[in-house]
């Protein structure tokens, strides 16, 4: 029997960009629903790169350690050319870590190890992701979205505050709402699968070339796992046999070898490469979020870690909302976020039409994401306007600090949560603002509660004294102001759902106390009218 039940929001869609938003709703204390058509978790890898903005990310999530653990770095890449050589390639200059930015690994975590390491931070948020519900139908109107959904338990109506399609390139969603996704089929198939196999050894990225440039072959071994990646172009019409025989029949062929034996075949796949991106992000009070809004070529490792982000700036304006904060604030998620997708495929295609015919190719700074701004948002202020160095709607630098009780600690330490940092630099005790829920309010410099002893946090935000830098939940800066603009702070969180709550005034605190004070007189007389009554009665009971 059909059941009702009531949400704030429901997140339709269980990959990375649907967990994402669970785990930011669920700390910030939201009810959501997580539905996820799949009878089980995702089994494959096609999304295995985590670039450095999305490690920071992960840190903030609480999952950056296991996340490392349990994948691991990308290996150095072997090619093998059609002349019987090889030679070891370089995919891009290794960046060294800085205390601004302290990832720069190539991380590879499959997507299924990945997806799994959020799904465990769920739970230890106390929520789940309900498996084999699939979103049937849904309509909305000024105050709910009303949506039906099904699966192995039933039937069941659920009403939410918003919805939010996170349900991947096909998605249900965005076509429910008729929503375009204009783009191109960039005319390139590839097949992928993770397959356990002998004959290549572990530590190496192996890339052949050996049977011409369009019948490559890339085999790569999944950190953290004992299976293989297989990666390869195939022809656009052709039937791919994605059984252990037909791709032993594919490796052989590419790689030139009867020596490396498949034994299994985890997970398989064939795609056709696009670069599509959504005509809008929002219809009323339903969203989209990662692949359900763009999509992307493999190259250059950038669709999921956009995905991650995606929600990762969604999650916190929608808890803000939830909470009271004018809906305008909502219509900044699709104007910051749209414009980066749209980076990232034109970044993703130009590195796709580079591969042609190449076994590797180099990647740059612009994919590891730490460049990424939303520089002239609604969000951004700056008092007076900054002309060089970081500026609001920059990334947040991270520094290396130490707290006034001596110990040493990181400005991202400082950040790691759902609230809201205020930075003041060299700045009196006296905070700017009056303290309030979801604002943490920091005073760097010699007389402060931190410590910049090596001028990190100076040199990287570009600080004067006086100045204060205001630090979102997502890690970006929303503000930087001098000490003669602080006045600006106010109205600005205010809009941004960091409102201070309204205090008793000082005539009812006053009032307070004199009524404590008076109370204090009461008792006191009737202890001592106690004390002597009890004097009385002893006097006459106590023989003389």
């Amino acid at each position: 029997m059909p059941k009702d039940s009531n949400t704030d929001v429901l997140i339709c869609g269980a990959g990375a960009a649907g967990l994402t938003l669970a785990i930011e709703l669920a700390r910030r204390g939201v009810d959501f629903r997580l539905i996820e058509k799949l009878d089980g978790p995702f089994r494959g890898s096609r999304g295995k790169g985590i670039q450095p903005r999305t490690q920071e990310v992960f840190e903030d999530l609480g999952i950056i350690d296991r996340v490392v653990a349990s994948g691991g770095i990308y290996p150095p890449v072997l090619a093998y050319r059609p002349d019987g050589t090889t030679e070891w390639m370089a995919t891009g200059d290794i960046e060294q870590p800085t205390p601004a930015e302290p990832y720069h690994m190539r991380l590879m975590s499959p997507q299924f190890l990945t997806e799994a390491a959020m799904r465990e931070r769920l739970a230890e948020m106390g929520r789940r992701v309900e498996f084999d519900r699939e979103l049937k139908s849904f309509k909305q109107n000024a105050e709910c979205v009303t949506a039906r959904i099904a699966g192995a338990r039933g039937r069941e109506t659920i009403r939410a505050r918003y919805l939010v399609g996170a349900d991947g390139g096909r998605s249900f969603v965005r076509r429910a709402l008729g929503i375009g996704f204009p783009g191109d089929q960039l005319g390139v198939r590839f097949v992928c699968a993770d397959v356990i196999l002998e004959g290549l050894v572990r530590d190496t990225w192996h890339q052949f070339m050996v049977s011409g440039p369009d019948k490559w072959m890339a085999v790569a071994p999944l950190m953290g796992t004992d299976l293989f990646q297989l990666q390869g172009p195939i022809p656009l019409e052709a039937e791919i046999d994605l059984s252990v025989k037909g791709l032993q029949r594919i490796v052989a062929e590419r790689t030139g070898r009867d020596d490396i034996v498949l034994r299994s075949v985890s997970w398989a796949s064939t795609y056709v490469v696009g670069a599509r991106l959504a005509d809008t992000y929002r219809v009323g009070r339903v969203f989209l979020a990662g692949d359900a809004a763009h999509i992307h070529p493999a190259t250059g490792a950038q669709g999921l870690n956009t995905s991650v982000q995606d929600a990762y700036n969604l999650g916190w304006k929608l808890a803000a909302v939830l909470r009271g904060t004018p809906d305008t604030l909502l219509a900044t998620y699709e104007a910051e976020r749209r414009p980066i997708a749209a980076e990232m495929l034109g970044l993703a295609s130009k590195l796709l039409n580079e591969a042609a015919g190449k076994v590797v190719i180099k990647r740059g700074r612009e994919v590891l994401q730490l460049d990424l701004s939303y520089r002239g948002s609604g969000l951004a202020l700056e008092r007076p306007k900054r002309a060089a160095g970081i500026a609001a709607g920059d990334r947040a630098p991270d520094a290396a600090v130490r707290g006034a009780g001596g110990l040493p600690t990181r400005l991202f330490k400082l950040f790691q949560g759902p609230h809201w940092t205020l930075l003041g630099y060299e700045t009196d005790r006296r905070p700017p603002v009056e303290p309030r829920d979801g604002l943490r309010i920091h005073h760097v410099g010699p007389r402060g509660d931190i410590i910049d002893d090596g001028g990190q946090v100076r040199d990287a935000y570009g600080l004067s004294p006086g100045d204060w830098v205001l630090v979102r939940p997502d890690g970006y800066v929303g503000a930087i102001v001098s000490g003669a603009e602080i006045s600006a702070l106010d109205p600005y969180l205010a809009s941004a759902g960091v409102a201070a709550k309204p205090s008793r005034s000082g005539a009812v605190r006053r009032a307070g106390r004199s009524g404590r004070t008076g109370s204090h007189v009461v008792r006191w007389f009737i202890a001592a009218l106690v004390l002597a009554i009890l004097g009385v009665a002893a006097g006459m009971i106590i023989p003389r």
